[in-house]
């Protein structure tokens, strides 16, 4: 239900305007099928966040009901405007405008922050504050299956399908520098058309264990434990969407020391993960870096995450 002051201003001419944003993510630490309590398996995912990169968007409204979107090609902000002006119980539409440094169908989540940010737009635009809960059940209607970045960066286990919590792990990630980069064919993938991945009942079993070291990673800020997970991870994720020479990633990682590594589940990304606090970062990470180029690997790229920005 809307607030006093929030119905009042939707009763006012339309020269309403409201921004909203949402970050990226770099795919995601850990991704599978996990019991509830009810003892039923659901999908889930735990995304690695990547607030440098954002979607910002516009929505300003209209005396018409349509819902115009710019640029040409993001509907789903469209379908994710009228969704939320559907739910505030508002007949009127209006224009949304997407800017993003975000690239799309490679597993940055591009898709998922435009339509976060409309969601958070056209709330701003009527002085309404939704809770992340209730945008992630938005985006999930609008794009049929979205992430856990409408809760920043908290750690969750999230239903991609529901748009629901499944677990929230207490707190942040422990700071962590990503080494990312996508595979050499780097060519983007339509998340839409990609089928569910089909896991096994020794793969299930193994996602109840990573779960767990998820947790632990986040309560005693283990990065090592979270790259273990994040590893057996995406060693799970190669039956069901291959990346091209990942025994040679693992190999390069195991020899520079890091964490572990990372993929997004249904894109080009890899990521090695190092501990942020680790001594000889700079050089370890660079070597990696390097390595990465020499093998082909694209748009290689260093990645702060959860630490408080200063130069490493």
């Amino acid at each position: 239900m809307l607030a006093v002051s929030s119905l009042s201003r939707i009763n006012e001419p339309l020269s309403l305007e409201g921004v909203g944003a949402a970050m990226a993510h770099h795919g995601e630490l850990l991704q599978g099928v996990f019991e509830v309590g009810n003892g039923r398996l659901h999908r889930g995912l735990v995304t690695l966040p990547l607030p440098a990169m954002m979607s910002r968007a516009t929505f300003i409204a209209t005396k018409s009901p349509d819902i115009t979107v710019r640029p040409h090609g993001r509907a789903k902000a469209g379908v994710a405007a009228r969704l939320t002006l559907d739910h505030l119980a508002i007949a009127e539409g209006g224009a949304v405008e997407i800017v993003s440094d975000i690239p799309i169908g490679h597993g940055y989540g591009s898709s998922t922050a435009d339509v976060v940010a409309a969601i958070r737009a056209v709330a701003d635009a009527y002085c309404v504050h939704l809770q992340p809960s209730r945008i992630s059940q938005l985006a999930v209607a609008a794009e049929k299956a979205s992430d856990a970045i409408a809760f920043g960066e908290q750690a969750l286990l999230f239903a991609q399908r529901q748009g629901v919590v499944l677990e929230h792990f207490g707190g942040a990630l422990p700071p962590l520098l990503l080494v990312g980069f996508k595979s050499r064919d780097g060519l983007p993938i339509d998340t839409l058309n990609l089928p569910p991945a089909r896991y096994d009942q020794a793969e299930i079993q193994q996602f109840r264990v990573l779960r767990g070291l998820v947790a632990h990673a986040v309560r005693y800020q283990d990065a090592n434990c979270l790259g273990r997970a994040a590893t057996a991870s995406a060693r799970i994720s190669q039956r069901h969407l291959p990346k091209e020479h990942f025994d040679q990633v693992l190999a390069i990682a195991e020899d520079a020391g890091a964490c572990g590594v990372q993929v997004a589940h249904s894109g080009s990304l890899i990521g090695i993960i190092f501990d942020r606090t680790a001594k000889n970062l700079r050089q370890r990470a660079g070597r990696v870096a390097g390595l990465a180029k020499r093998l082909g690997f694209r748009d290689v790229a260093f990645h702060q995450i959860n630490d408080d920005g200063a130069r490493w």
